[in-house]
């Protein structure tokens, strides 16, 4: 394939703050960057190199958190001198402020129609409020110590928030009541947000773990530790397919979400980075930290055609002595890279009830075969029309049978794939036959309890 897989690139980075840069966000047209420091001001950059920054100051403590408004027309900041600040992002610099909190205001995020705000503290609570005319609506008040981080769901009718109580609670904004609360954290929750689907949310904990979750469902899909200190701050790319995360390790980490694996580890900070966000185009994203500088990156890989990136890898993991599916949903409790994945204990997988989706497994094998003979078909029905078009569409046409014959590969290694999946599942079954009828069983059973109990990387 002409594509591959492009390493993002440190495209510039901006010093102007003097303390620690706290948080980060775009504007709508990714013209500019606003940051948040420690050092009480508010920065605005402007992503052309000939116009200089804008200083905000206004603020009597350290700056928690930044955001543009949808439109790119206000900016909003919250701050330790528990206040809110509704900036004009222009020369001019002019605000309105209005008392928000009665501790640190901790976040701050415009809904997806610009219309509304909602904020968080160390007061316990989150607030909802109206944006031009600053009125306070309600609280939400469940929470049993500081919440970090509170955010809209892109269709605006979920909240969601993350405390220091260590559970991450789901709103509904007209009931104003608490849908499900997320306890498995195993310490404070520095950040959350929405997928861009508005199905799933991401979580970044001291714990140096990252989770995603399904809010229909409630259930855990993805548990990351690839971190070896507290995770800071994460963002959606645009398209859903990758995440980001910055800790206080003084990475980045870029995790594929399709694959549920990590991509790329980004060195560059100089101590903590404690903030991390994509660009509305998802073509760049911005980092920043204690070392008192903003980063630019470009993204790159995103340009890629995702077919050709999961081609790729599944060709480097068939040759693998120990296959693994297309779409792993867990990374190792260790958080080790994806090419040095540890082995799971037998025991523990001998004595995991076998889930019902597995069953299914004999029934898709059959299906494989019948989609792989109608490949062949289209491939020849595509070459024959090659010999009566105009030379113009030939390009096109050999675009298609390369992007089949893709399919036929792929198609191809998933009933590999699939064979030895059937393989282990009848194995896993008569092993859990055997030991479950032996005296033995009990003894192995509470080891697996003690397991889960202490929170192992386990996908719900």
């Amino acid at each position: 394939m002409s594509s591959v897989l492009e390493d993002p690139t440190l495209e510039r980075h901006f010093k102007g703050h003097r303390d620690d840069v706290t948080s980060l966000h775009f504007s709508a047209n990714t013209k500019q960057i606003a940051s948040g420091s420690g050092d009480a001001c508010v920065m605005v950059w402007n992503m052309k190199p000939q116009m200089r920054a804008y200083r905000f100051a206004g603020h009597k403590d350290a700056v928690t958190c930044v955001q543009f408004s949808p439109s790119g027309h206000l900016l909003a900041s919250a701050s330790r001198d528990r206040t809110v600040r509704l900036w004009l992002p222009s020369v001019k610099g002019e605000s309105t402020v209005f008392r928000a909190h009665t501790g640190t205001v901790r976040s701050v995020c415009f809904s997806s129609d610009g219309q509304s705000l909602v904020t968080a503290s160390d007061d316990k609570s989150i607030k909802l409020w109206t944006v031009h005319r600053q009125k306070f609506l309600f609280s939400l008040s469940q929470h049993l110590n500081w919440v970090r981080c509170a955010r809209f769901s892109p269709d605006g009718r979920m909240i969601v928030s993350a405390s220091d109580d260590k559970t991450v609670k789901l709103w509904d904004k007209n009931s104003r009541e608490c849908v499900h609360s997320f306890c498995e954290h195993g310490g404070y929750v520095n950040y959350v947000d929405f997928h861009p689907s508005g199905t799933c949310v991401a979580t970044a904990g001291t714990d140096n773990t990252v989770k995603v979750w399904d809010i229909r469902t409630h259930k855990l899909l993805q548990h990351y530790q690839v971190h070896s200190a507290a995770v800071n701050s994460l963002s959606f790319h645009p398209s859903g397919n990758f995440l980001i995360t910055a800790s206080s390790d003084s990475t980045l980490k870029i995790l594929d979400l399709l694959e549920g694996r990590l991509l790329y580890t980004l060195h560059g900070h100089q101590g903590p980075a404690s903030c991390v966000c994509f660009s509305r185009t998802g073509d760049h994203f911005a980092s920043a930290g204690s070392d008192d500088q903003v980063m630019v990156w470009r993204t790159n890989f995103d340009r890629a055609e995702y077919s050709s990136v999961l081609e790729q890898r599944w060709a480097a993991e068939s040759s693998a002595s120990v296959p693994r599916g297309p779409h792993t949903e867990v990374l190792d409790a260790a958080g080790v890279s994806p090419s040095s994945h540890s082995a799971v204990d037998p025991q523990l997988v001998e004595l995991d009830p076998v889930p019902a989706a597995l069953t299914s497994v004999p029934a898709a094998l059959t299906s494989v075969p019948a989609a792989l003979t109608s490949v062949p078909a289209a491939l020849t029905s595509v070459s024959a029309a090659l010999t009566s078009v105009p030379a113009a569409l030939t390009s096109t046409l050999q675009h298609i049978i390369t992007q089949l014959d893709v399919l036929t590969q792929t198609v191809a290694i998933l009933e590999q794939r699939l064979t030895l999946t059937e393989d282990k599942l009848k194995e896993c079954m008569e092993n859990q036959s055997v030991i479950r009828a032996s005296p033995s069983h009990t003894g192995i059973q509470t080891r697996r309890d003690e397991h889960y109990r202490s929170g192992g990387a386990v996908l719900l």
